[in-house]
């Protein structure tokens, strides 16, 4: 474990609570703020709640375009619904990759009345030449992630990308997203590649992870708890990040590589220029998506 150029804890971030759609509850964890730092990132919010006043109203018809969603579920069940005649149910573990492109109107409800409902939103950004291309759905049940256990005590599910040999459910070649699920049993350390042209950071949602390198009598090792995001710096010639387990945790590493495009945003429209925008704007009053 003591690699010499591991990535560190640049920053840690909490997540904001808010509300989305027609009023579910969530904590938004990547926020505007930091679209650039970690281009192609846009957005990832993270939905926990037993509490079916948190989640029932979901989320009635809305509009995206110039961007891709990737939602995945830990648990609950949520119906996808779009104008191009798609429709899918999210069930717990599998995920839901959409393509908003040229533009997309869609619905994604609960089919659930109580329980626990929980899991993520990942808003990942399309480049300039890309972003007026043909929408575009996958719906990828649990047991079309790949698992790995790349050594005892780890389990890694990989839903985009590659990781210790395994290629995931879904590969971009522009962005190259990395996108893992990973469980870690306590006082488990490990190493995990990721390309030094990536992006990345880790976002806990259960136990405690000592993040960062460890050598000698020297450690620049960070804590990150459950709930907190920890951005990773761009260390020249980092081969991946050190992560130990303080105790049973579950979390998520998330790397892909920036478009170092202009973004101009407004709501679920995510465009390169403001006249690009209005034009969306235009577009999806005249019913044109």
């Amino acid at each position: 474990m003591n690699t010499p150029y591991t990535r560190q804890i640049e920053r840690l971030v909490n997540g904001i609570p808010t509300q989305d759609g027609a009023g579910v509850s969530l904590t938004r964890v990547l926020t505007h703020d930091l679209q650039r730092r970690l281009d192609p990132f846009l957005m990832l919010d993270a939905f926990h709640s037993d509490e079916p006043s948190d989640y029932l109203a979901g989320f009635p018809d809305h509009p995206h375009r110039g961007f891709e969603t990737v939602t995945y579920m830990l648990a609950g069940r949520m119906r996808h619904r779009d104008n191009a005649g798609n429709e899918g149910l999210l069930e717990p573990g599998g995920m839901q990759w959409m393509t908003a492109g040229r533009g997309l109107v869609h619905s994604e409800l609960p089919e659930q009345e109580n329980g626990l409902m929980s899991g993520f939103q990942l808003w990942v950004n399309l480049a300039g030449r890309d972003k007026m291309t043909d929408p575009g759905y996958s719906d990828i049940p649990s047991a079309g992630i790949p698992e790995v256990s790349p050594q005892p005590g780890v389990k890694v599910r990989v839903l985009a990308g590659e990781a210790f040999g395994t290629a995931g459910a879904i590969h971009r070649d522009t962005t190259e997203p990395l996108y893992l699920d990973i469980a870690l049993e306590a006082g488990v350390a490990i190493d995990l590649p990721i390309p030094a042209t990536h992006n990345a950071f880790l976002y806990v949602y259960e136990g405690k992870l000592a993040v960062g390198a460890e050598s000698g009598d020297r450690s620049e090792r960070r804590m990150a708890d459950a709930g907190r995001m920890a951005v990773l710096n761009n260390a020249a010639g980092a081969a991946g990040v050190s992560v130990k387990a303080e105790q049973g945790s579950r979390f998520l590493l998330i790397a892909g590589k920036p478009l170092n495009e202009p973004i101009a945003q407004w709501g679920p429209f995510v465009m390169n220029t403001r006249e690009q925008v209005e034009q969306a704007i235009d577009d999806f009053r005249a019913g044109r998506f």
